[in-house]
């Protein structure tokens, strides 16, 4: 607010906008995730104020054993001196199908699944390629969504559009979709489920709208998995038995999922997910990819143009790594969503404290009830913007990202639970106290 210097905050004033200043920002509110990490990270360094870190989704549990153990053995037996098939090795192919199979209940044949080094990678590549295919170079995010992702428009140097899904669940997504798909200039819609930023899952029957229209249009479909099955109301996660993972792959013809170990399995250093590509699209020719390429099925530009352009491949022990985890989970000796069902713990505990200190939240519903706890959740503070309330929040030691960066018509922050410690609860507490009585509004 203005004239906060004239109050004292766990973070000095005079330090803060220093801080801020170096980075040349023109809105500090539109800042990359990563830009807000360095700014928390230089800040601390420099006043010894420890941050309370919800701007990165990072995992904030320790990796699944059966991975780096699984990793740890094929470095010994000497992968790390082989290059893996740009395919993927066999073993992840037949593990991912059958992972698939077991919580998606989707029959995807081995081919289709390719290892790419991290999802961000897969949604790339498919960014890229989808936009290739035929003149049409615009990409929908039903949004909001994952704001790197708009940044890799822009580094590829095509077009995107965007609305708020928030508006529009249920029967108005038909409607919605119709009104752009018809315009005919759209490649691909792109959507993550359950949502970053806002948490809200898409019904089987939102999915289904989805895909009659992407058929109806010939629109690309591409799915960000990135947190598989982690709608804690439903008992997700038991093999071959329903409920299982709502998925595009039962609606429509031409489509990319993108499965992460990340989150899932708190595999994030090691950069390792699969895209999924529909065997419809992995073998459909195109024209104008011939003209490019001189290869005319999505599948073969995607995996041996641009995937080998990019990185020749998927680091090998990484890929034995996931393999033995899709193994575990399946064969029902890795109960995956135990571990990161703390997430959705910490999310109740962190919305409590948010709302005792005047913070509501933002998206609060899913269609027709609460929204769950999970990785994320949105917040708003009445009288500031999603903007200002970030800058505001920096002072305080808590840093965020603003709404704004993630296509949301909706001001407020997005706040992850990762990285909370059990003893930041309490300072959280205390620090939102004192913002709060910094920043009174009248309730009615």
């Amino acid at each position: 607010m203005d004239g906060i210097n004239q109050v004292q905050t766990p973070v000095d004033y005079v330090v803060a906008k220093r801080v801020i200043d170096s980075y040349h920002l023109a809105d500090l509110g539109r800042a990359t995730i990563r830009e807000v990490v360095a700014i928390a990270g230089q800040l601390e360094k420099e006043t010894g104020v420890e941050f309370i870190r919800m701007e990165m989704g990072v995992p904030g549990l320790p990796p699944t054993t059966i991975g780096v153990d699984a990793e740890i053995d094929a470095l010994r037996n000497g992968v790390a001196s082989l290059y893996p098939d740009i395919n993927g090795i066999p073993e992840l192919k037949n593990e991912a199908s059958r992972f698939l199979k077991a919580f998606v209940n989707a029959d995807i044949p081995l081919e289709s699944c390719v290892p790419v080094t991290g999802s961000m990678q897969g949604t790339y590549a498919s960014f890229l390629v989808a936009s290739q295919c035929t003149e049409r170079d615009t990409i929908l995010f039903l949004d909001p969504g994952f704001p790197v992702q708009k940044q890799q428009i822009t580094v590829i140097g095509c077009r995107y559009e965007s609305f708020d899904l928030y508006d529009c669940r249920g029967d108005k997504l038909r409607d919605k979709l119709d009104t752009i798909l018809s315009q005919g200039h759209i490649a691909a819609l792109i959507y993550s489920n359950p949502n970053n930023p806002a948490w809200f899952c898409l019904t089987d029957d939102e999915l289904r709208i989805i895909g009659e229209a992407a058929d109806r249009y010939d629109v690309i479909v591409i799915e960000d998995l990135a947190y598989f099955a982690m709608d804690f109301r439903k008992k997700l996660g038991t093999p071959f038995q329903p409920p299982y993972q709502p998925s595009i792959a039962h609606h429509a013809r031409h489509y990319i999922l993108h499965i992460s170990g990340s989150k899932v399995f708190s595999y994030a250093g090691q950069r390792i997910a699969v895209a999924v590509i529909s065997p419809s699209l992995y073998h459909r020719p195109y024209p104008r990819l011939m003209q490019r390429y001189g290869s005319p099925t999505f599948g073969a530009v995607y995996i041996h143009r641009v995937l080998y352009a990019l990185s020749s491949g998927t680091s090998h022990s990484a890929q034995c790594a996931l393999a033995a985890m899709f193994r575990a989970a399946t064969d029902g000796n890795l109960a995956f969503l135990s571990a990161v069902s703390e997430y959705g713990r910490r999310a109740d505990r962190l919305k409590k404290i948010f709302t005792a200190n005047g913070f509501r939240i933002v998206y609060d519903l899913d269609i027709d009830q609460p929204i769950a706890d999970g990785f994320y959740f949105t917040i708003t503070y009445p009288g500031l913007t999603g903007n200002a309330l970030m800058q505001e929040l920096i002072f305080y030691g808590i840093s965020a990202i603003s709404l704004s960066t993630t296509g949301s018509t909706q001001q407020g922050l997005r706040i992850c639970t990762s990285f909370i410690r059990p003893h930041q609860y309490d300072v959280l507490g205390s620090r939102l106290q004192q913002f709060h009585t910094h920043h009174p509004y009248d309730p009615n």
